[in-house]
C-alpha cells in the first residue's frame, strides 16, 4: 500500500528505494499530486499559454522532414532544412527514416508491457541490485538530488554488443529495442554526415564510432497525473550526447524552448504519426563550436492517460575527449569550449538535478566569466 502523501520519507522509500515508481502511487489510487512532486511555479508547464511569436521559420521546423527525398532532386533543400533546424531550434522530425511503422508500434507496446509488470518484477533492475550493469530501472532523474521529483519511471538499456543485449536486457522489450537501435543507427550516420559536411568536415568511420560509441535505449513511462499543472514529467534539460532519436506516442507533451526568445517561451513538438524526433545534444554543440544548438526541452504530464516515449541516445564513449573541431576553431578564431573527457562530462551531468542547459558550463573555459 502506498504511504500517506504527507509522509515524505516514506513516500521516497516507496517510490524510489523499493522500486514502486510513480506508477505505484497511481495504481494505489492517489487523488492529488504528493507535495514531493510539486514543482516551483516557474518550472510548471501551462498548456494554455500560447506561443505569441511563432513564425514561418519555426512552423516549418515542426513539419516532418522526408528523408527519402535525400535521394532525389530535393536533396539540397532537405539538407538545408536539417542544418537550419540544428542551428536554431535543435529539434526536428523525420519520416521515411528506415525504421518500420510496425517496429515503432511494437516499441510502444513493449514499453507498456514492461511497466505493466508487478513492482517486484521491475525492481530487480534497480541500480543497486540489477543483475546486469547494462540495465537500470528507476524513477525521476536523480531523486537524491532533486527538490521536486519528476513524474516519470524509466528503464535504461546500454548497448555493448548483440549477445549481451539478448542475454541481459529485459525479455519484455529486448528484441524490439535492439532492432530499434540498429535501424536508428543507420539514420544517425546519415544525419551526422549531413551536419558535418555543412561544417566543412568529413565524417569517416573512425570519427563516427568515436561520437556514437556508447548507445542507450530508454523506455519512459509517464503515468496519468491527477494534477498535471503542478508537476512535470521531465524538467528543463538538454541531452548530453551527440544525437537523440525519440519515438513519442500520440499523446504529446514534449516542449522545446525557443532559445532566441527572452520571454522564456516554449513550443510543443506535436506527435506526427510514423515520425521520429531528432534532437541535437550538448556534444554536438561543443564539437560545432556553438554553431549547432543542443535543445533545452521538458515534458508535461497529462490527466487523461499514461504516456510512453522511447529515446535512443547516441553518445561518445566515456574514454573519448570532446572539444570544438580544430577546423572550426581555426575558421572562427576562437574555441568557445574546452576539451573535456566525456566520462567526466557524464559524471557531472548525472550528478545534478535538471537545470536547463547548465550542464554545458562544465565545458566552458574557466576564464570565460
Amino acid at each position: 500500500m502506498a504511504p500517506s502523501i504527507d509522509e515524505s520519507n516514506a513516500l521516497f522509500d516507496f517510490v524510489v528505494q523499493k522500486g514502486n515508481g510513480v506508477k505505484g502511487l497511481v495504481d494505489n489510487g492517489i487523488k492529488m499530486v504528493p507535495e514531493r512532486y510539486i514543482q516551483p511555479p516557474k518550472e510548471r508547464i501551462l498548456i494554455d499559454k500560447k506561443i505569441m511569436n511563432s513564425n514561418d521559420d519555426i512552423d516549418q521546423l515542426l513539419v516532418a522532414i522526408d528523408l527519402s527525398k535525400l535521394h532525389g532532386p530535393e536533396h539540397d533543400q532537405v539538407v538545408g532544412t536539417i542544418t537550419k533546424a540544428a542551428e536554431t531550434l535543435g529539434f526536428f522530425q523525420v519520416v521515411n527514416h528506415g525504421v518500420t511503422l510496425e517496429l515503432l508500434e511494437s516499441l510502444k507496446g513493449a514499453a507498456h508491457n514492461f511497466f505493466a509488470q508487478p513492482p517486484m518484477e521491475k525492481a530487480v533492475y534497480l541500480k543497486e541490485v540489477s543483475p546486469s550493469p547494462l540495465v537500470k530501472y528507476g524513477t525521476s532523474f536523480v531523486p537524491e538530488k532533486e527538490m521536486a521529483l519528476e513524474w516519470k519511471d524509466y528503464v535504461s538499456m546500454m548497448y555493448t554488443n548483440d549477445d549481451e543485449a539478448h542475454a541481459q536486457w529485459p525479455p519484455q522489450c529486448k528484441d524490439v529495442a535492439l532492432e530499434y537501435l540498429k535501424s536508428s543507427t543507420k539514420m544517425v550516420r546519415i544525419l551526422l554526415e549531413i551536419l558535418f559536411e555543412n561544417l566543412g568536415v568529413s565524417l569517416d568511420e573512425e570519427k563516427f564510432e568515436s561520437l556514437t560509441g556508447l548507445k542507450m535505449v530508454n523506455m519512459n513511462f509517464y503515468p496519468s497525473c491527477p494534477n498535471p499543472e503542478l508537476t512535470v514529467g521531465v524538467g528543463r534539460h538538454s541531452d548530453m550526447g551527440t544525437l537523440t532519436v525519440l519515438l513519442q506516442d500520440g499523446i504529446g507533451g514534449l516542449y522545446v524552448k525557443l532559445e532566441q526568445d527572452v520571454e522564456d517561451e516554449w513550443i510543443e513538438i506535436p506527435p506526427i504519426p510514423g515520425a521520429l524526433v531528432i534532437n541535437i545534444g550538448d556534444t554536438m554543440q561543443i564539437l560545432s563550436n556553438g554553431r549547432y544548438k543542443s535543445a533545452e526541452h521538458r515534458v508535461r504530464t497529462t490527466s487523461s492517460e499514461s504516456r510512453v516515449s522511447v529515446p535512443l541516445f547516441a553518445t561518445p564513449k566515456p574514454s573519448e575527449k570532446i572539444g570544438p573541431l580544430p577546423q572550426l576553431v581555426e575558421s572562427d578564431g576562437v574555441a568557445h569550449y574546452k576539451q573535456v573527457l566525456f566520462g567526466d562530462y557524464m559524471k557531472n551531468f548525472f550528478g545534478k538535478a535538471h537545470e536547463g542547459k547548465k550542464s554545458l558550463d562544465f565545458a566552458q573555459h574557466d576564464d570565460s566569466a
